[in-house]
């Protein structure tokens, strides 16, 4: 029901929106909540003639207190920040689509899912866990993957990570487990970083997490960029379809650029030189018009009661369903393509919750996911100032609310009627309850206890079968973190308990740590895994797209430009970006060839490009031997990336001793020489060329 009309008596403010436009001018004028008119205001709207210096007893006297500009200005600036996010706080986010593919139906009712072709309008934030808001975007870490549907029938968020599994299996333990993981208290270091005592303290304490803490070991823990990086829900939902019947669903998301991550020193470097390297490969991208685009996927399940599929229990959010057991649909294909127009506006204020539910889907008993549904809500009152956080641009449903709730902190509504209340009968009875969401009525039984189920006991079954799910290099990289981190260590105790932990997955792993910590390896048995789940690894045996990929061209004044024209348009068409690298910046030549110069042997660095390639023309160059230009080769070469030349330009890369597997030579960037670049560009990287270092590291089979 309508809200009750006003009386004749009653007024409302007028309709004009925070900067003072009405709701006409916005409609003739662009969006009403910009700033509006061209001249300087206080915030009641006064013209300002001056705001560069206080008002004075005099040019050398004190400020006056009178001074209601300087008043407003600083005492604004004073309150700029909110409190940032306790976890979660260094994000990164995008405007976009999503659209259903209409085979979801049999599962579940929500219209967003279920109607072929339907176009929801979505808002998708990607963070790391552990750091602060200026923490670098490439350290080890989870990474959140929280998406909002402004769906028809209310808003659905659903809030996962680029990891299937967490730390713990239930919510009570989430402060203990990031108090372990923060900066230490004593002296706030190290930030945004798992490599040290208290976190390996806690995890080998709790051996729940060892799944987590592997997957956190893999690559998965460094992703190249968000467009290359699995999401899932981590949780067991239940859908219910428009029949009543209900199965039990994860939730997935495929990237279709591919699954692929950074080496471990790319990582560092790229920490150091761009520590906004995330966010910035994401609006980058976005305004070159290079969406990133990633498919939903459905992992589902019987709903007979027992809540377990092939003994695995599905309420324990430190276990997944091999796809290999339960293959993932794909339902429907989320599109990012526009940036925001105001970090603190959008990415900053926007707040998720898993309890924001459409018709069709459920939660279930997950320990973890229980205490969410509290925490999310709960967070946001400190962050956002009150209950109507709701009501902030980016955080409103596209559709119709009516809620009855009032007042309180930055309440922007205006309601109307005398009864916020139900029933009533002052107010025509209304707001009326209808079909909406209903939960499903499952059964709920038992004494209470604070304990788990014994199925939740089994900690090391699963990190095993992700472990020896991996391909060779693949190991090699969990060895080398595992060393790392431990080795960043100083407790000794710390150190010896998680051997022990490894003990159980492999025996090998266990003993290449221990060697490189110098600690002697325990003699524990490992687990069985059962069948090994190649989706888990991330090595890719056919080229995948391109999408997104940056190729660095080093050129020079007497580089062959026409070369260069001629290599831009297959990779731009496979929408792949082609940087043009140089000793000086400006542009190269004149006429329809002429190249912009986009990076300088200065301002370049390898960590921003996916691959490199010298032109011809180059190795006369007087700068061809720059210190820094090799530097760039020797660190792309090192970090197994495609690496390419025609013509003289492959002199270039023999005087930096380049040479072997991915390093890819012509005569001209012709039409072969594209296509096999283009090709090991979709490979991600050059494995082959790690195959000497891995010999002697590799644990035996």
């Amino acid at each position: 029901m309508p809200p009750a009309k006003r009386q004749p008596d009653q007024a409302a403010p007028k309709k004009v929106s925070p900067t003072g436009r009405s709701e006409r001018e916005g409609l003739l004028g662009g969006d009403p909540r910009a700033q509006a008119g061209d001249h300087l205001t206080t915030a009641q709207g006064l013209r300002l003639s001056d705001t560069d210096h206080s008002l004075k007893a005099g040019p050398r006297g004190p400020s006056l207190l009178e001074d209601h500009h300087l008043r407003e200005k600083i005492t604004h600036f004073d309150h700029e920040r909110i409190p940032e996010r306790v976890v979660h706080a260094r994000g990164a986010a995008a405007h976009g689509t999503f659209v259903a593919y209409g085979n979801a139906a049999s599962a579940t009712k929500a219209g967003f899912l279920s109607q072929k072709g339907k176009e929801t309008d979505v808002f998708v934030r990607f963070s790391t866990v552990l750091g602060s808001r200026g923490s670098a975007d490439t350290v080890r870490d989870t990474r959140g993957f929280a998406v909002k549907f402004y769906t028809d029938e209310g808003n659905f968020d659903l809030v996962g990570n680029n990891i299937p599994v967490f730390f713990i299996q239930d919510a009570i333990k989430f402060p203990d487990v990031i108090h372990a993981g923060k900066p230490h208290p004593d002296r706030e270091i190290p930030q945004a970083q798992s490599a040290h005592d208290t976190f390996w303290d806690f995890v080998g304490l709790h051996t729940e997490a060892t799944h987590h803490v592997f997957w956190n070991m893999s690559d998965r823990g460094i992703p190249r960029s968000y467009r290359t990086m699995e999401g899932f829900g981590v949780h067991t939902f239940r859908l219910e379809n428009g029949s009543g019947e209900t199965v039990l669903v994860k939730f997935h998301w495929k990237p279709i650029a591919g699954v692929h991550s950074l080496v471990w020193e790319e990582a560092q470097i790229a920490a150091g030189v761009d520590p906004d390297f995330h966010r910035r490969d994401m609006a980058d991208s976005i305004e070159a018009g290079a969406p990133l685009e990633y498919e939903l996927g459905l992992q589902l399940f019987p709903d007979s009661g027992e809540e377990t599929f092939e003994g695995i229990d599905l309420l324990d959010p430190t276990k997944i369903v091999p796809e290999e057991l339960a293959p993932v649909q794909l339902v429907g294909k989320l599109t990012l393509d526009r940036n925001p127009t105001n970090y603190f506006a959008e990415t900053e204020q926007v707040a998720f919750h898993l309890g924001n539910l459409v018709p069709g889907i459920h939660v279930t008993n997950d320990p973890l996911l229980q205490g969410r549904l509290f925490s999310y809500v709960d967070t946001q009152l400190t962050r956002l100032g009150g209950p109507n956080f709701s009501q902030l641009p980016i955080n409103r449903p596209h559709t119709e609310v009516n809620d009855n709730l009032r007042d309180g902190m930055h309440q922007t509504a205006v309601h109307t009627g005398l009864a916020p209340y139900l029933p009533n009968t002052i107010d025509g009875g209304g707001p009326f309850t209808t079909d909406g969401y209903v939960e499903v009525p499952v059964l709920v039984d038992g004494p209470k206890v604070r304990q788990n189920p014994v199925s939740f006991d089994d900690h090391f079954s699963q990190p095993a079968l992700f472990y020896h799910s991996l391909t060779a290099v693949e190991q090699v990289h969990i060895a080398e973190a595992f060393t790392f981190e431990l080795g960043k260590c100083y407790e000794q105790a710390i150190k010896e308990r998680y051997l022990t932990v490894l003990a159980r997955i492999d025996t090998a792993l266990c003993e290449t740590v221990a060697a490189g910590l110098g600690l002697p390896a325990p003699s524990d048995k490992p687990v069985t895994h059962g069948d090994v789940s190649p989706t888990l690894s991330q090595i890719v045996a056919a080229p995948g797209p391109i999408t997104g990929r940056i190729v660095g061209v080093v050129a020079g004044p007497g580089a062959d430009l026409a070369g260069i024209e001629k290599l831009r348009k297959p990779l731009e068409e496979a929408g792949a970006v082609l940087r043009v690298i140089a000793p000086q910046g400006g542009i190269l030549g004149k006429g329809k060839n002429k190249q912009v110069v986009e990076r300088t042997f200065v301002t370049a660095r390898s960590i921003e490009f996916d691959a490199l390639v010298i032109a011809a023309g180059v190795a006369e160059s007087p700068d061809a031997g720059d210190i820094k230009a090799q530097i760039m080769l020797l660190e792309a070469f090192r970090h197994l990336k495609a690496i390419g030349a025609w013509g003289d330009g492959a002199k270039v890369l023999a005087g930096a001793g380049i040479s072997g597997p991915g390093v890819l030579l012509g005569d001209s960037p012709d039409e072969e020489f594209a296509t096999s670049f283009v090709a090991a560009l979709g490979l991600h990287r050059v494995w082959e060329r790690a195959d000497s270092v891995m010999a002697s590291q590799v644990p035996p089979a």
